[in-house]
């Protein structure tokens, strides 16, 4: 069977504008945008990028409805913790807190959501500009440092945030090398488990060919990102919470059944109740975990930063909504997943490092992000109708 080309750039659009305007920064910079330090620092730079958006998307898949409060919460919780270490109380325990802080958050957000009929559009405007005046009460308007080494390193802030070389530490960190090559292993194990289950299941599996070059193509993008990782310093420590966070949404919006009612409720809320589901406790899941991946997008970014300031978070939601568009969530839910937000995160952290270092004024930089949103949704739209 042969591979359907058009098909195939259809499916994969962002991948390869992706990989595009990667090549272009590499060429405009001089080669700059592709050194193992600048690699490191896309992936530490944009944690909380991906760790919103994997919220944010269940937040989309519900109708295209979205969080605008979850930057102001990052901010929140983050003032809450740095106080709390500031006054040498112990780093889990402010850690806990923090949690369970965004946890709360997203219940209180969800209720008017879910069971008020707040438009979540109204109701996280009012989030956002609430939590926002809370962050500068906690804080009290000036910035609070961090000097816990061990929170730092966990969560990937100061100067020791790697995991460390199990093999000599020389030049090329071979743990970081290792590692990769066994996700690749694990990833072709999972492919070739999918194909045999389906075809014992008396499903049609698709041609092994197709299959081996998507594997190939991956497996080589990924042996290359963990070698210009093993290049620097090796392993960030924030990459590997991003790496949890990835994976569990991905089990949940695709293995569970609450991921399959954001999906109902997104294509459509009034059969979906019809069908005896409740949309209202849907809604409240998704924001609820809106609100916990706020918390931790809250201890990332003060661990980065090493310090929480009232001005964090700014921004935020718009990075992890754009990055939820760009990687192929439906402005009008019901369709979005994982490795679309992936893409879309990198793509957004790959244009702003490219901008950066080419040293592009940032209101300028603005006006190309906001452009490249606005191609995602007209993209999506156009999709749309060609489908209807």
């Amino acid at each position: 069977m042969s591979i359907n080309i058009k098909d195939v750039l259809k499916k994969y659009t962002m991948v390869f504008a992706l990989i595009v305007i990667l090549i272009f920064f590499h060429v405009v910079t001089g080669g700059k945008m592709l050194l193992a330090q600048n690699i490191n620092n896309l992936i530490s730079q944009n944690a909380y990028v991906f760790v919103l958006a994997a919220g944010m998307l269940l937040c989309i898949l519900t109708g295209g409805n979205i969080d605008l409060a979850c930057g102001s919460v990052v901010c929140f919780v983050g003032g809450i913790g740095a106080v709390m270490m500031d006054k040498d109380i112990n780093w889990v325990f402010a850690v806990i807190v923090m949690l369970i802080g965004g946890i709360l958050v997203g219940a209180w957000q969800g209720f008017w959501i879910a069971y008020v009929k707040v438009p979540p559009f109204i109701a996280t405007l009012a989030g956002m500009y609430a939590f926002r005046g809370l962050s500068n009460v906690v804080l009290e308007g000036y910035a609070v440092g961090i000097d816990d080494t061990i929170f730092l390193n966990v969560f990937g802030g100061g100067a020791d945030c790697y995991v460390p070389d199990l093999f000599g530490g020389g030049a090329l960190n071979i743990t970081c090398v290792l590692v990769g090559i066994i996700l690749v292993a694990i990833y072709a194990l999972l492919v070739f488990k999918k194909r045999n289950d389906a075809k014992k299941a008396g499903y049609s599996v698709g041609p092994l060919s197709s299959d081996m070059i998507k594997m190939v193509v991956i497996a080589a993008a990924v042996i290359w990102f963990f070698f210009k990782l093993a290049q620097y310093k090796g392993i960030p420590t924030s990459l590997i919470w991003i790496g949890v966070v990835l994976i569990a949404y991905a089990y949940i919006t695709s293995n569970t059944t609450m991921g399959r009612y954001l999906y109902a409720v997104g294509g459509n809320e009034k059969a979906t109740t019809l069908s005896g589901i409740d949309s209202r406790k849907v809604y409240f899941f998704a924001y609820v975990n809106m609100g916990l991946m706020s918390g931790l997008g809250g201890i990332l970014t003060i661990a980065r930063a090493t310090q929480a300031q009232p001005t964090f978070g700014q921004g935020y939601e718009m990075d992890a909504i754009a990055a939820c568009f760009i990687g192929g969530a439906s402005a009008y839910g019901g369709e979005g997943n994982v490795f679309g937000i992936v893409i879309g995160a990198l793509l957004m952290g790959v244009i702003n490092m490219g901008m950066s270092i080419m040293g592009m004024d940032a209101n300028f930089q603005k006006v190309i992000k906001g452009l490249v949103v606005l191609a995602a949704i007209v993209f999506d739209v156009v999709s749309s109708k060609k489908k209807k």
